[in-house]
């Protein structure tokens, strides 16, 4: 199949690029960093997904996979209305299979930044929204909500013994995900799930039962 990701120059989106690589799909990535991802079924474009006018053109994605996102830099341009644009371009057509976007558990608790949450809980809406008119095409679409994953931007608290102690204690499983889980649920829920639809799926550990948000500053 022919899937499209975006965010894909670290963390969870580049797991997900290694994970169906894995399985022998073509896949494209959109960041608006380098990649270093090096394999023959992987084409890269470095380009900015609030950059409309400047986005490559991709016919026939039968998996779009909306990843790329930020914290406290623009949140709503680049988790919801770039989310929002990336799908109507290039998720809703009749060759989709599935659509996945990665959310978070902030938009279930809304323990996080106010603008963070907000766009994070625009897209579980637009979830639904999506999920009911590509449902024409046999398509399904859905959103993974992870609680903490074990990525670079969210190094500053990681790296911090005291707040990493907290975390913990608000955590029931007492760790965070790897992006290669995030993946492994990623290819479920795209390419063996055929069923489910319109929902927020959450990965975080027991985070959204028992949340205080901790965090620097």
């Amino acid at each position: 199949m022919k899937i499209l990701i975006t965010g894909t120059s670290q963390g969870i989106g580049k797991a997900i690029a290694e994970r169906f690589l894995k399985e022998n799909h073509q896949v494209i990535g959109i960041d608006r960093n380098d990649t270093a991802i090096s394999h023959g079924n992987y084409i890269h474009h470095k380009c900015d997904v609030c950059d409309y006018d400047n986005l490559p053109d991709i016919k026939d994605v039968n998996v779009l996979i909306n990843n790329a996102g930020t914290q406290n830099e623009n949140d709503i341009d680049v988790n919801l209305k770039a989310l929002i644009h990336i799908t109507e371009k290039y998720g809703v057509q009749e060759k989709i299979h599935s659509i996945l976007s990665i959310g978070s558990a902030s938009a279930h608790t809304g323990a996080e930044f106010p603008e963070y949450c907000a766009s994070k809980g625009g897209v579980l809406a637009y979830t639904k929204n999506v999920a009911l008119r590509v449902a024409e095409y046999g398509a399904t679409c859905n959103s993974l909500d992870p609680g903490g994953v074990l990525t670079p931007l969210n190094d500053c608290v990681i790296n911090d013994p005291e707040l990493w102690a907290q975390i913990m204690d608000e955590t029931p499983l007492k760790r965070w995900a790897s992006p290669e889980e995030i993946a492994e649920w990623a290819s479920f829920l795209t390419m063996i799930n055929g069923f489910c639809t319109g929902q927020s799926i959450l990965v975080d550990g027991g985070e959204a039962i028992n949340y205080n948000f901790v965090w620097e500053g």
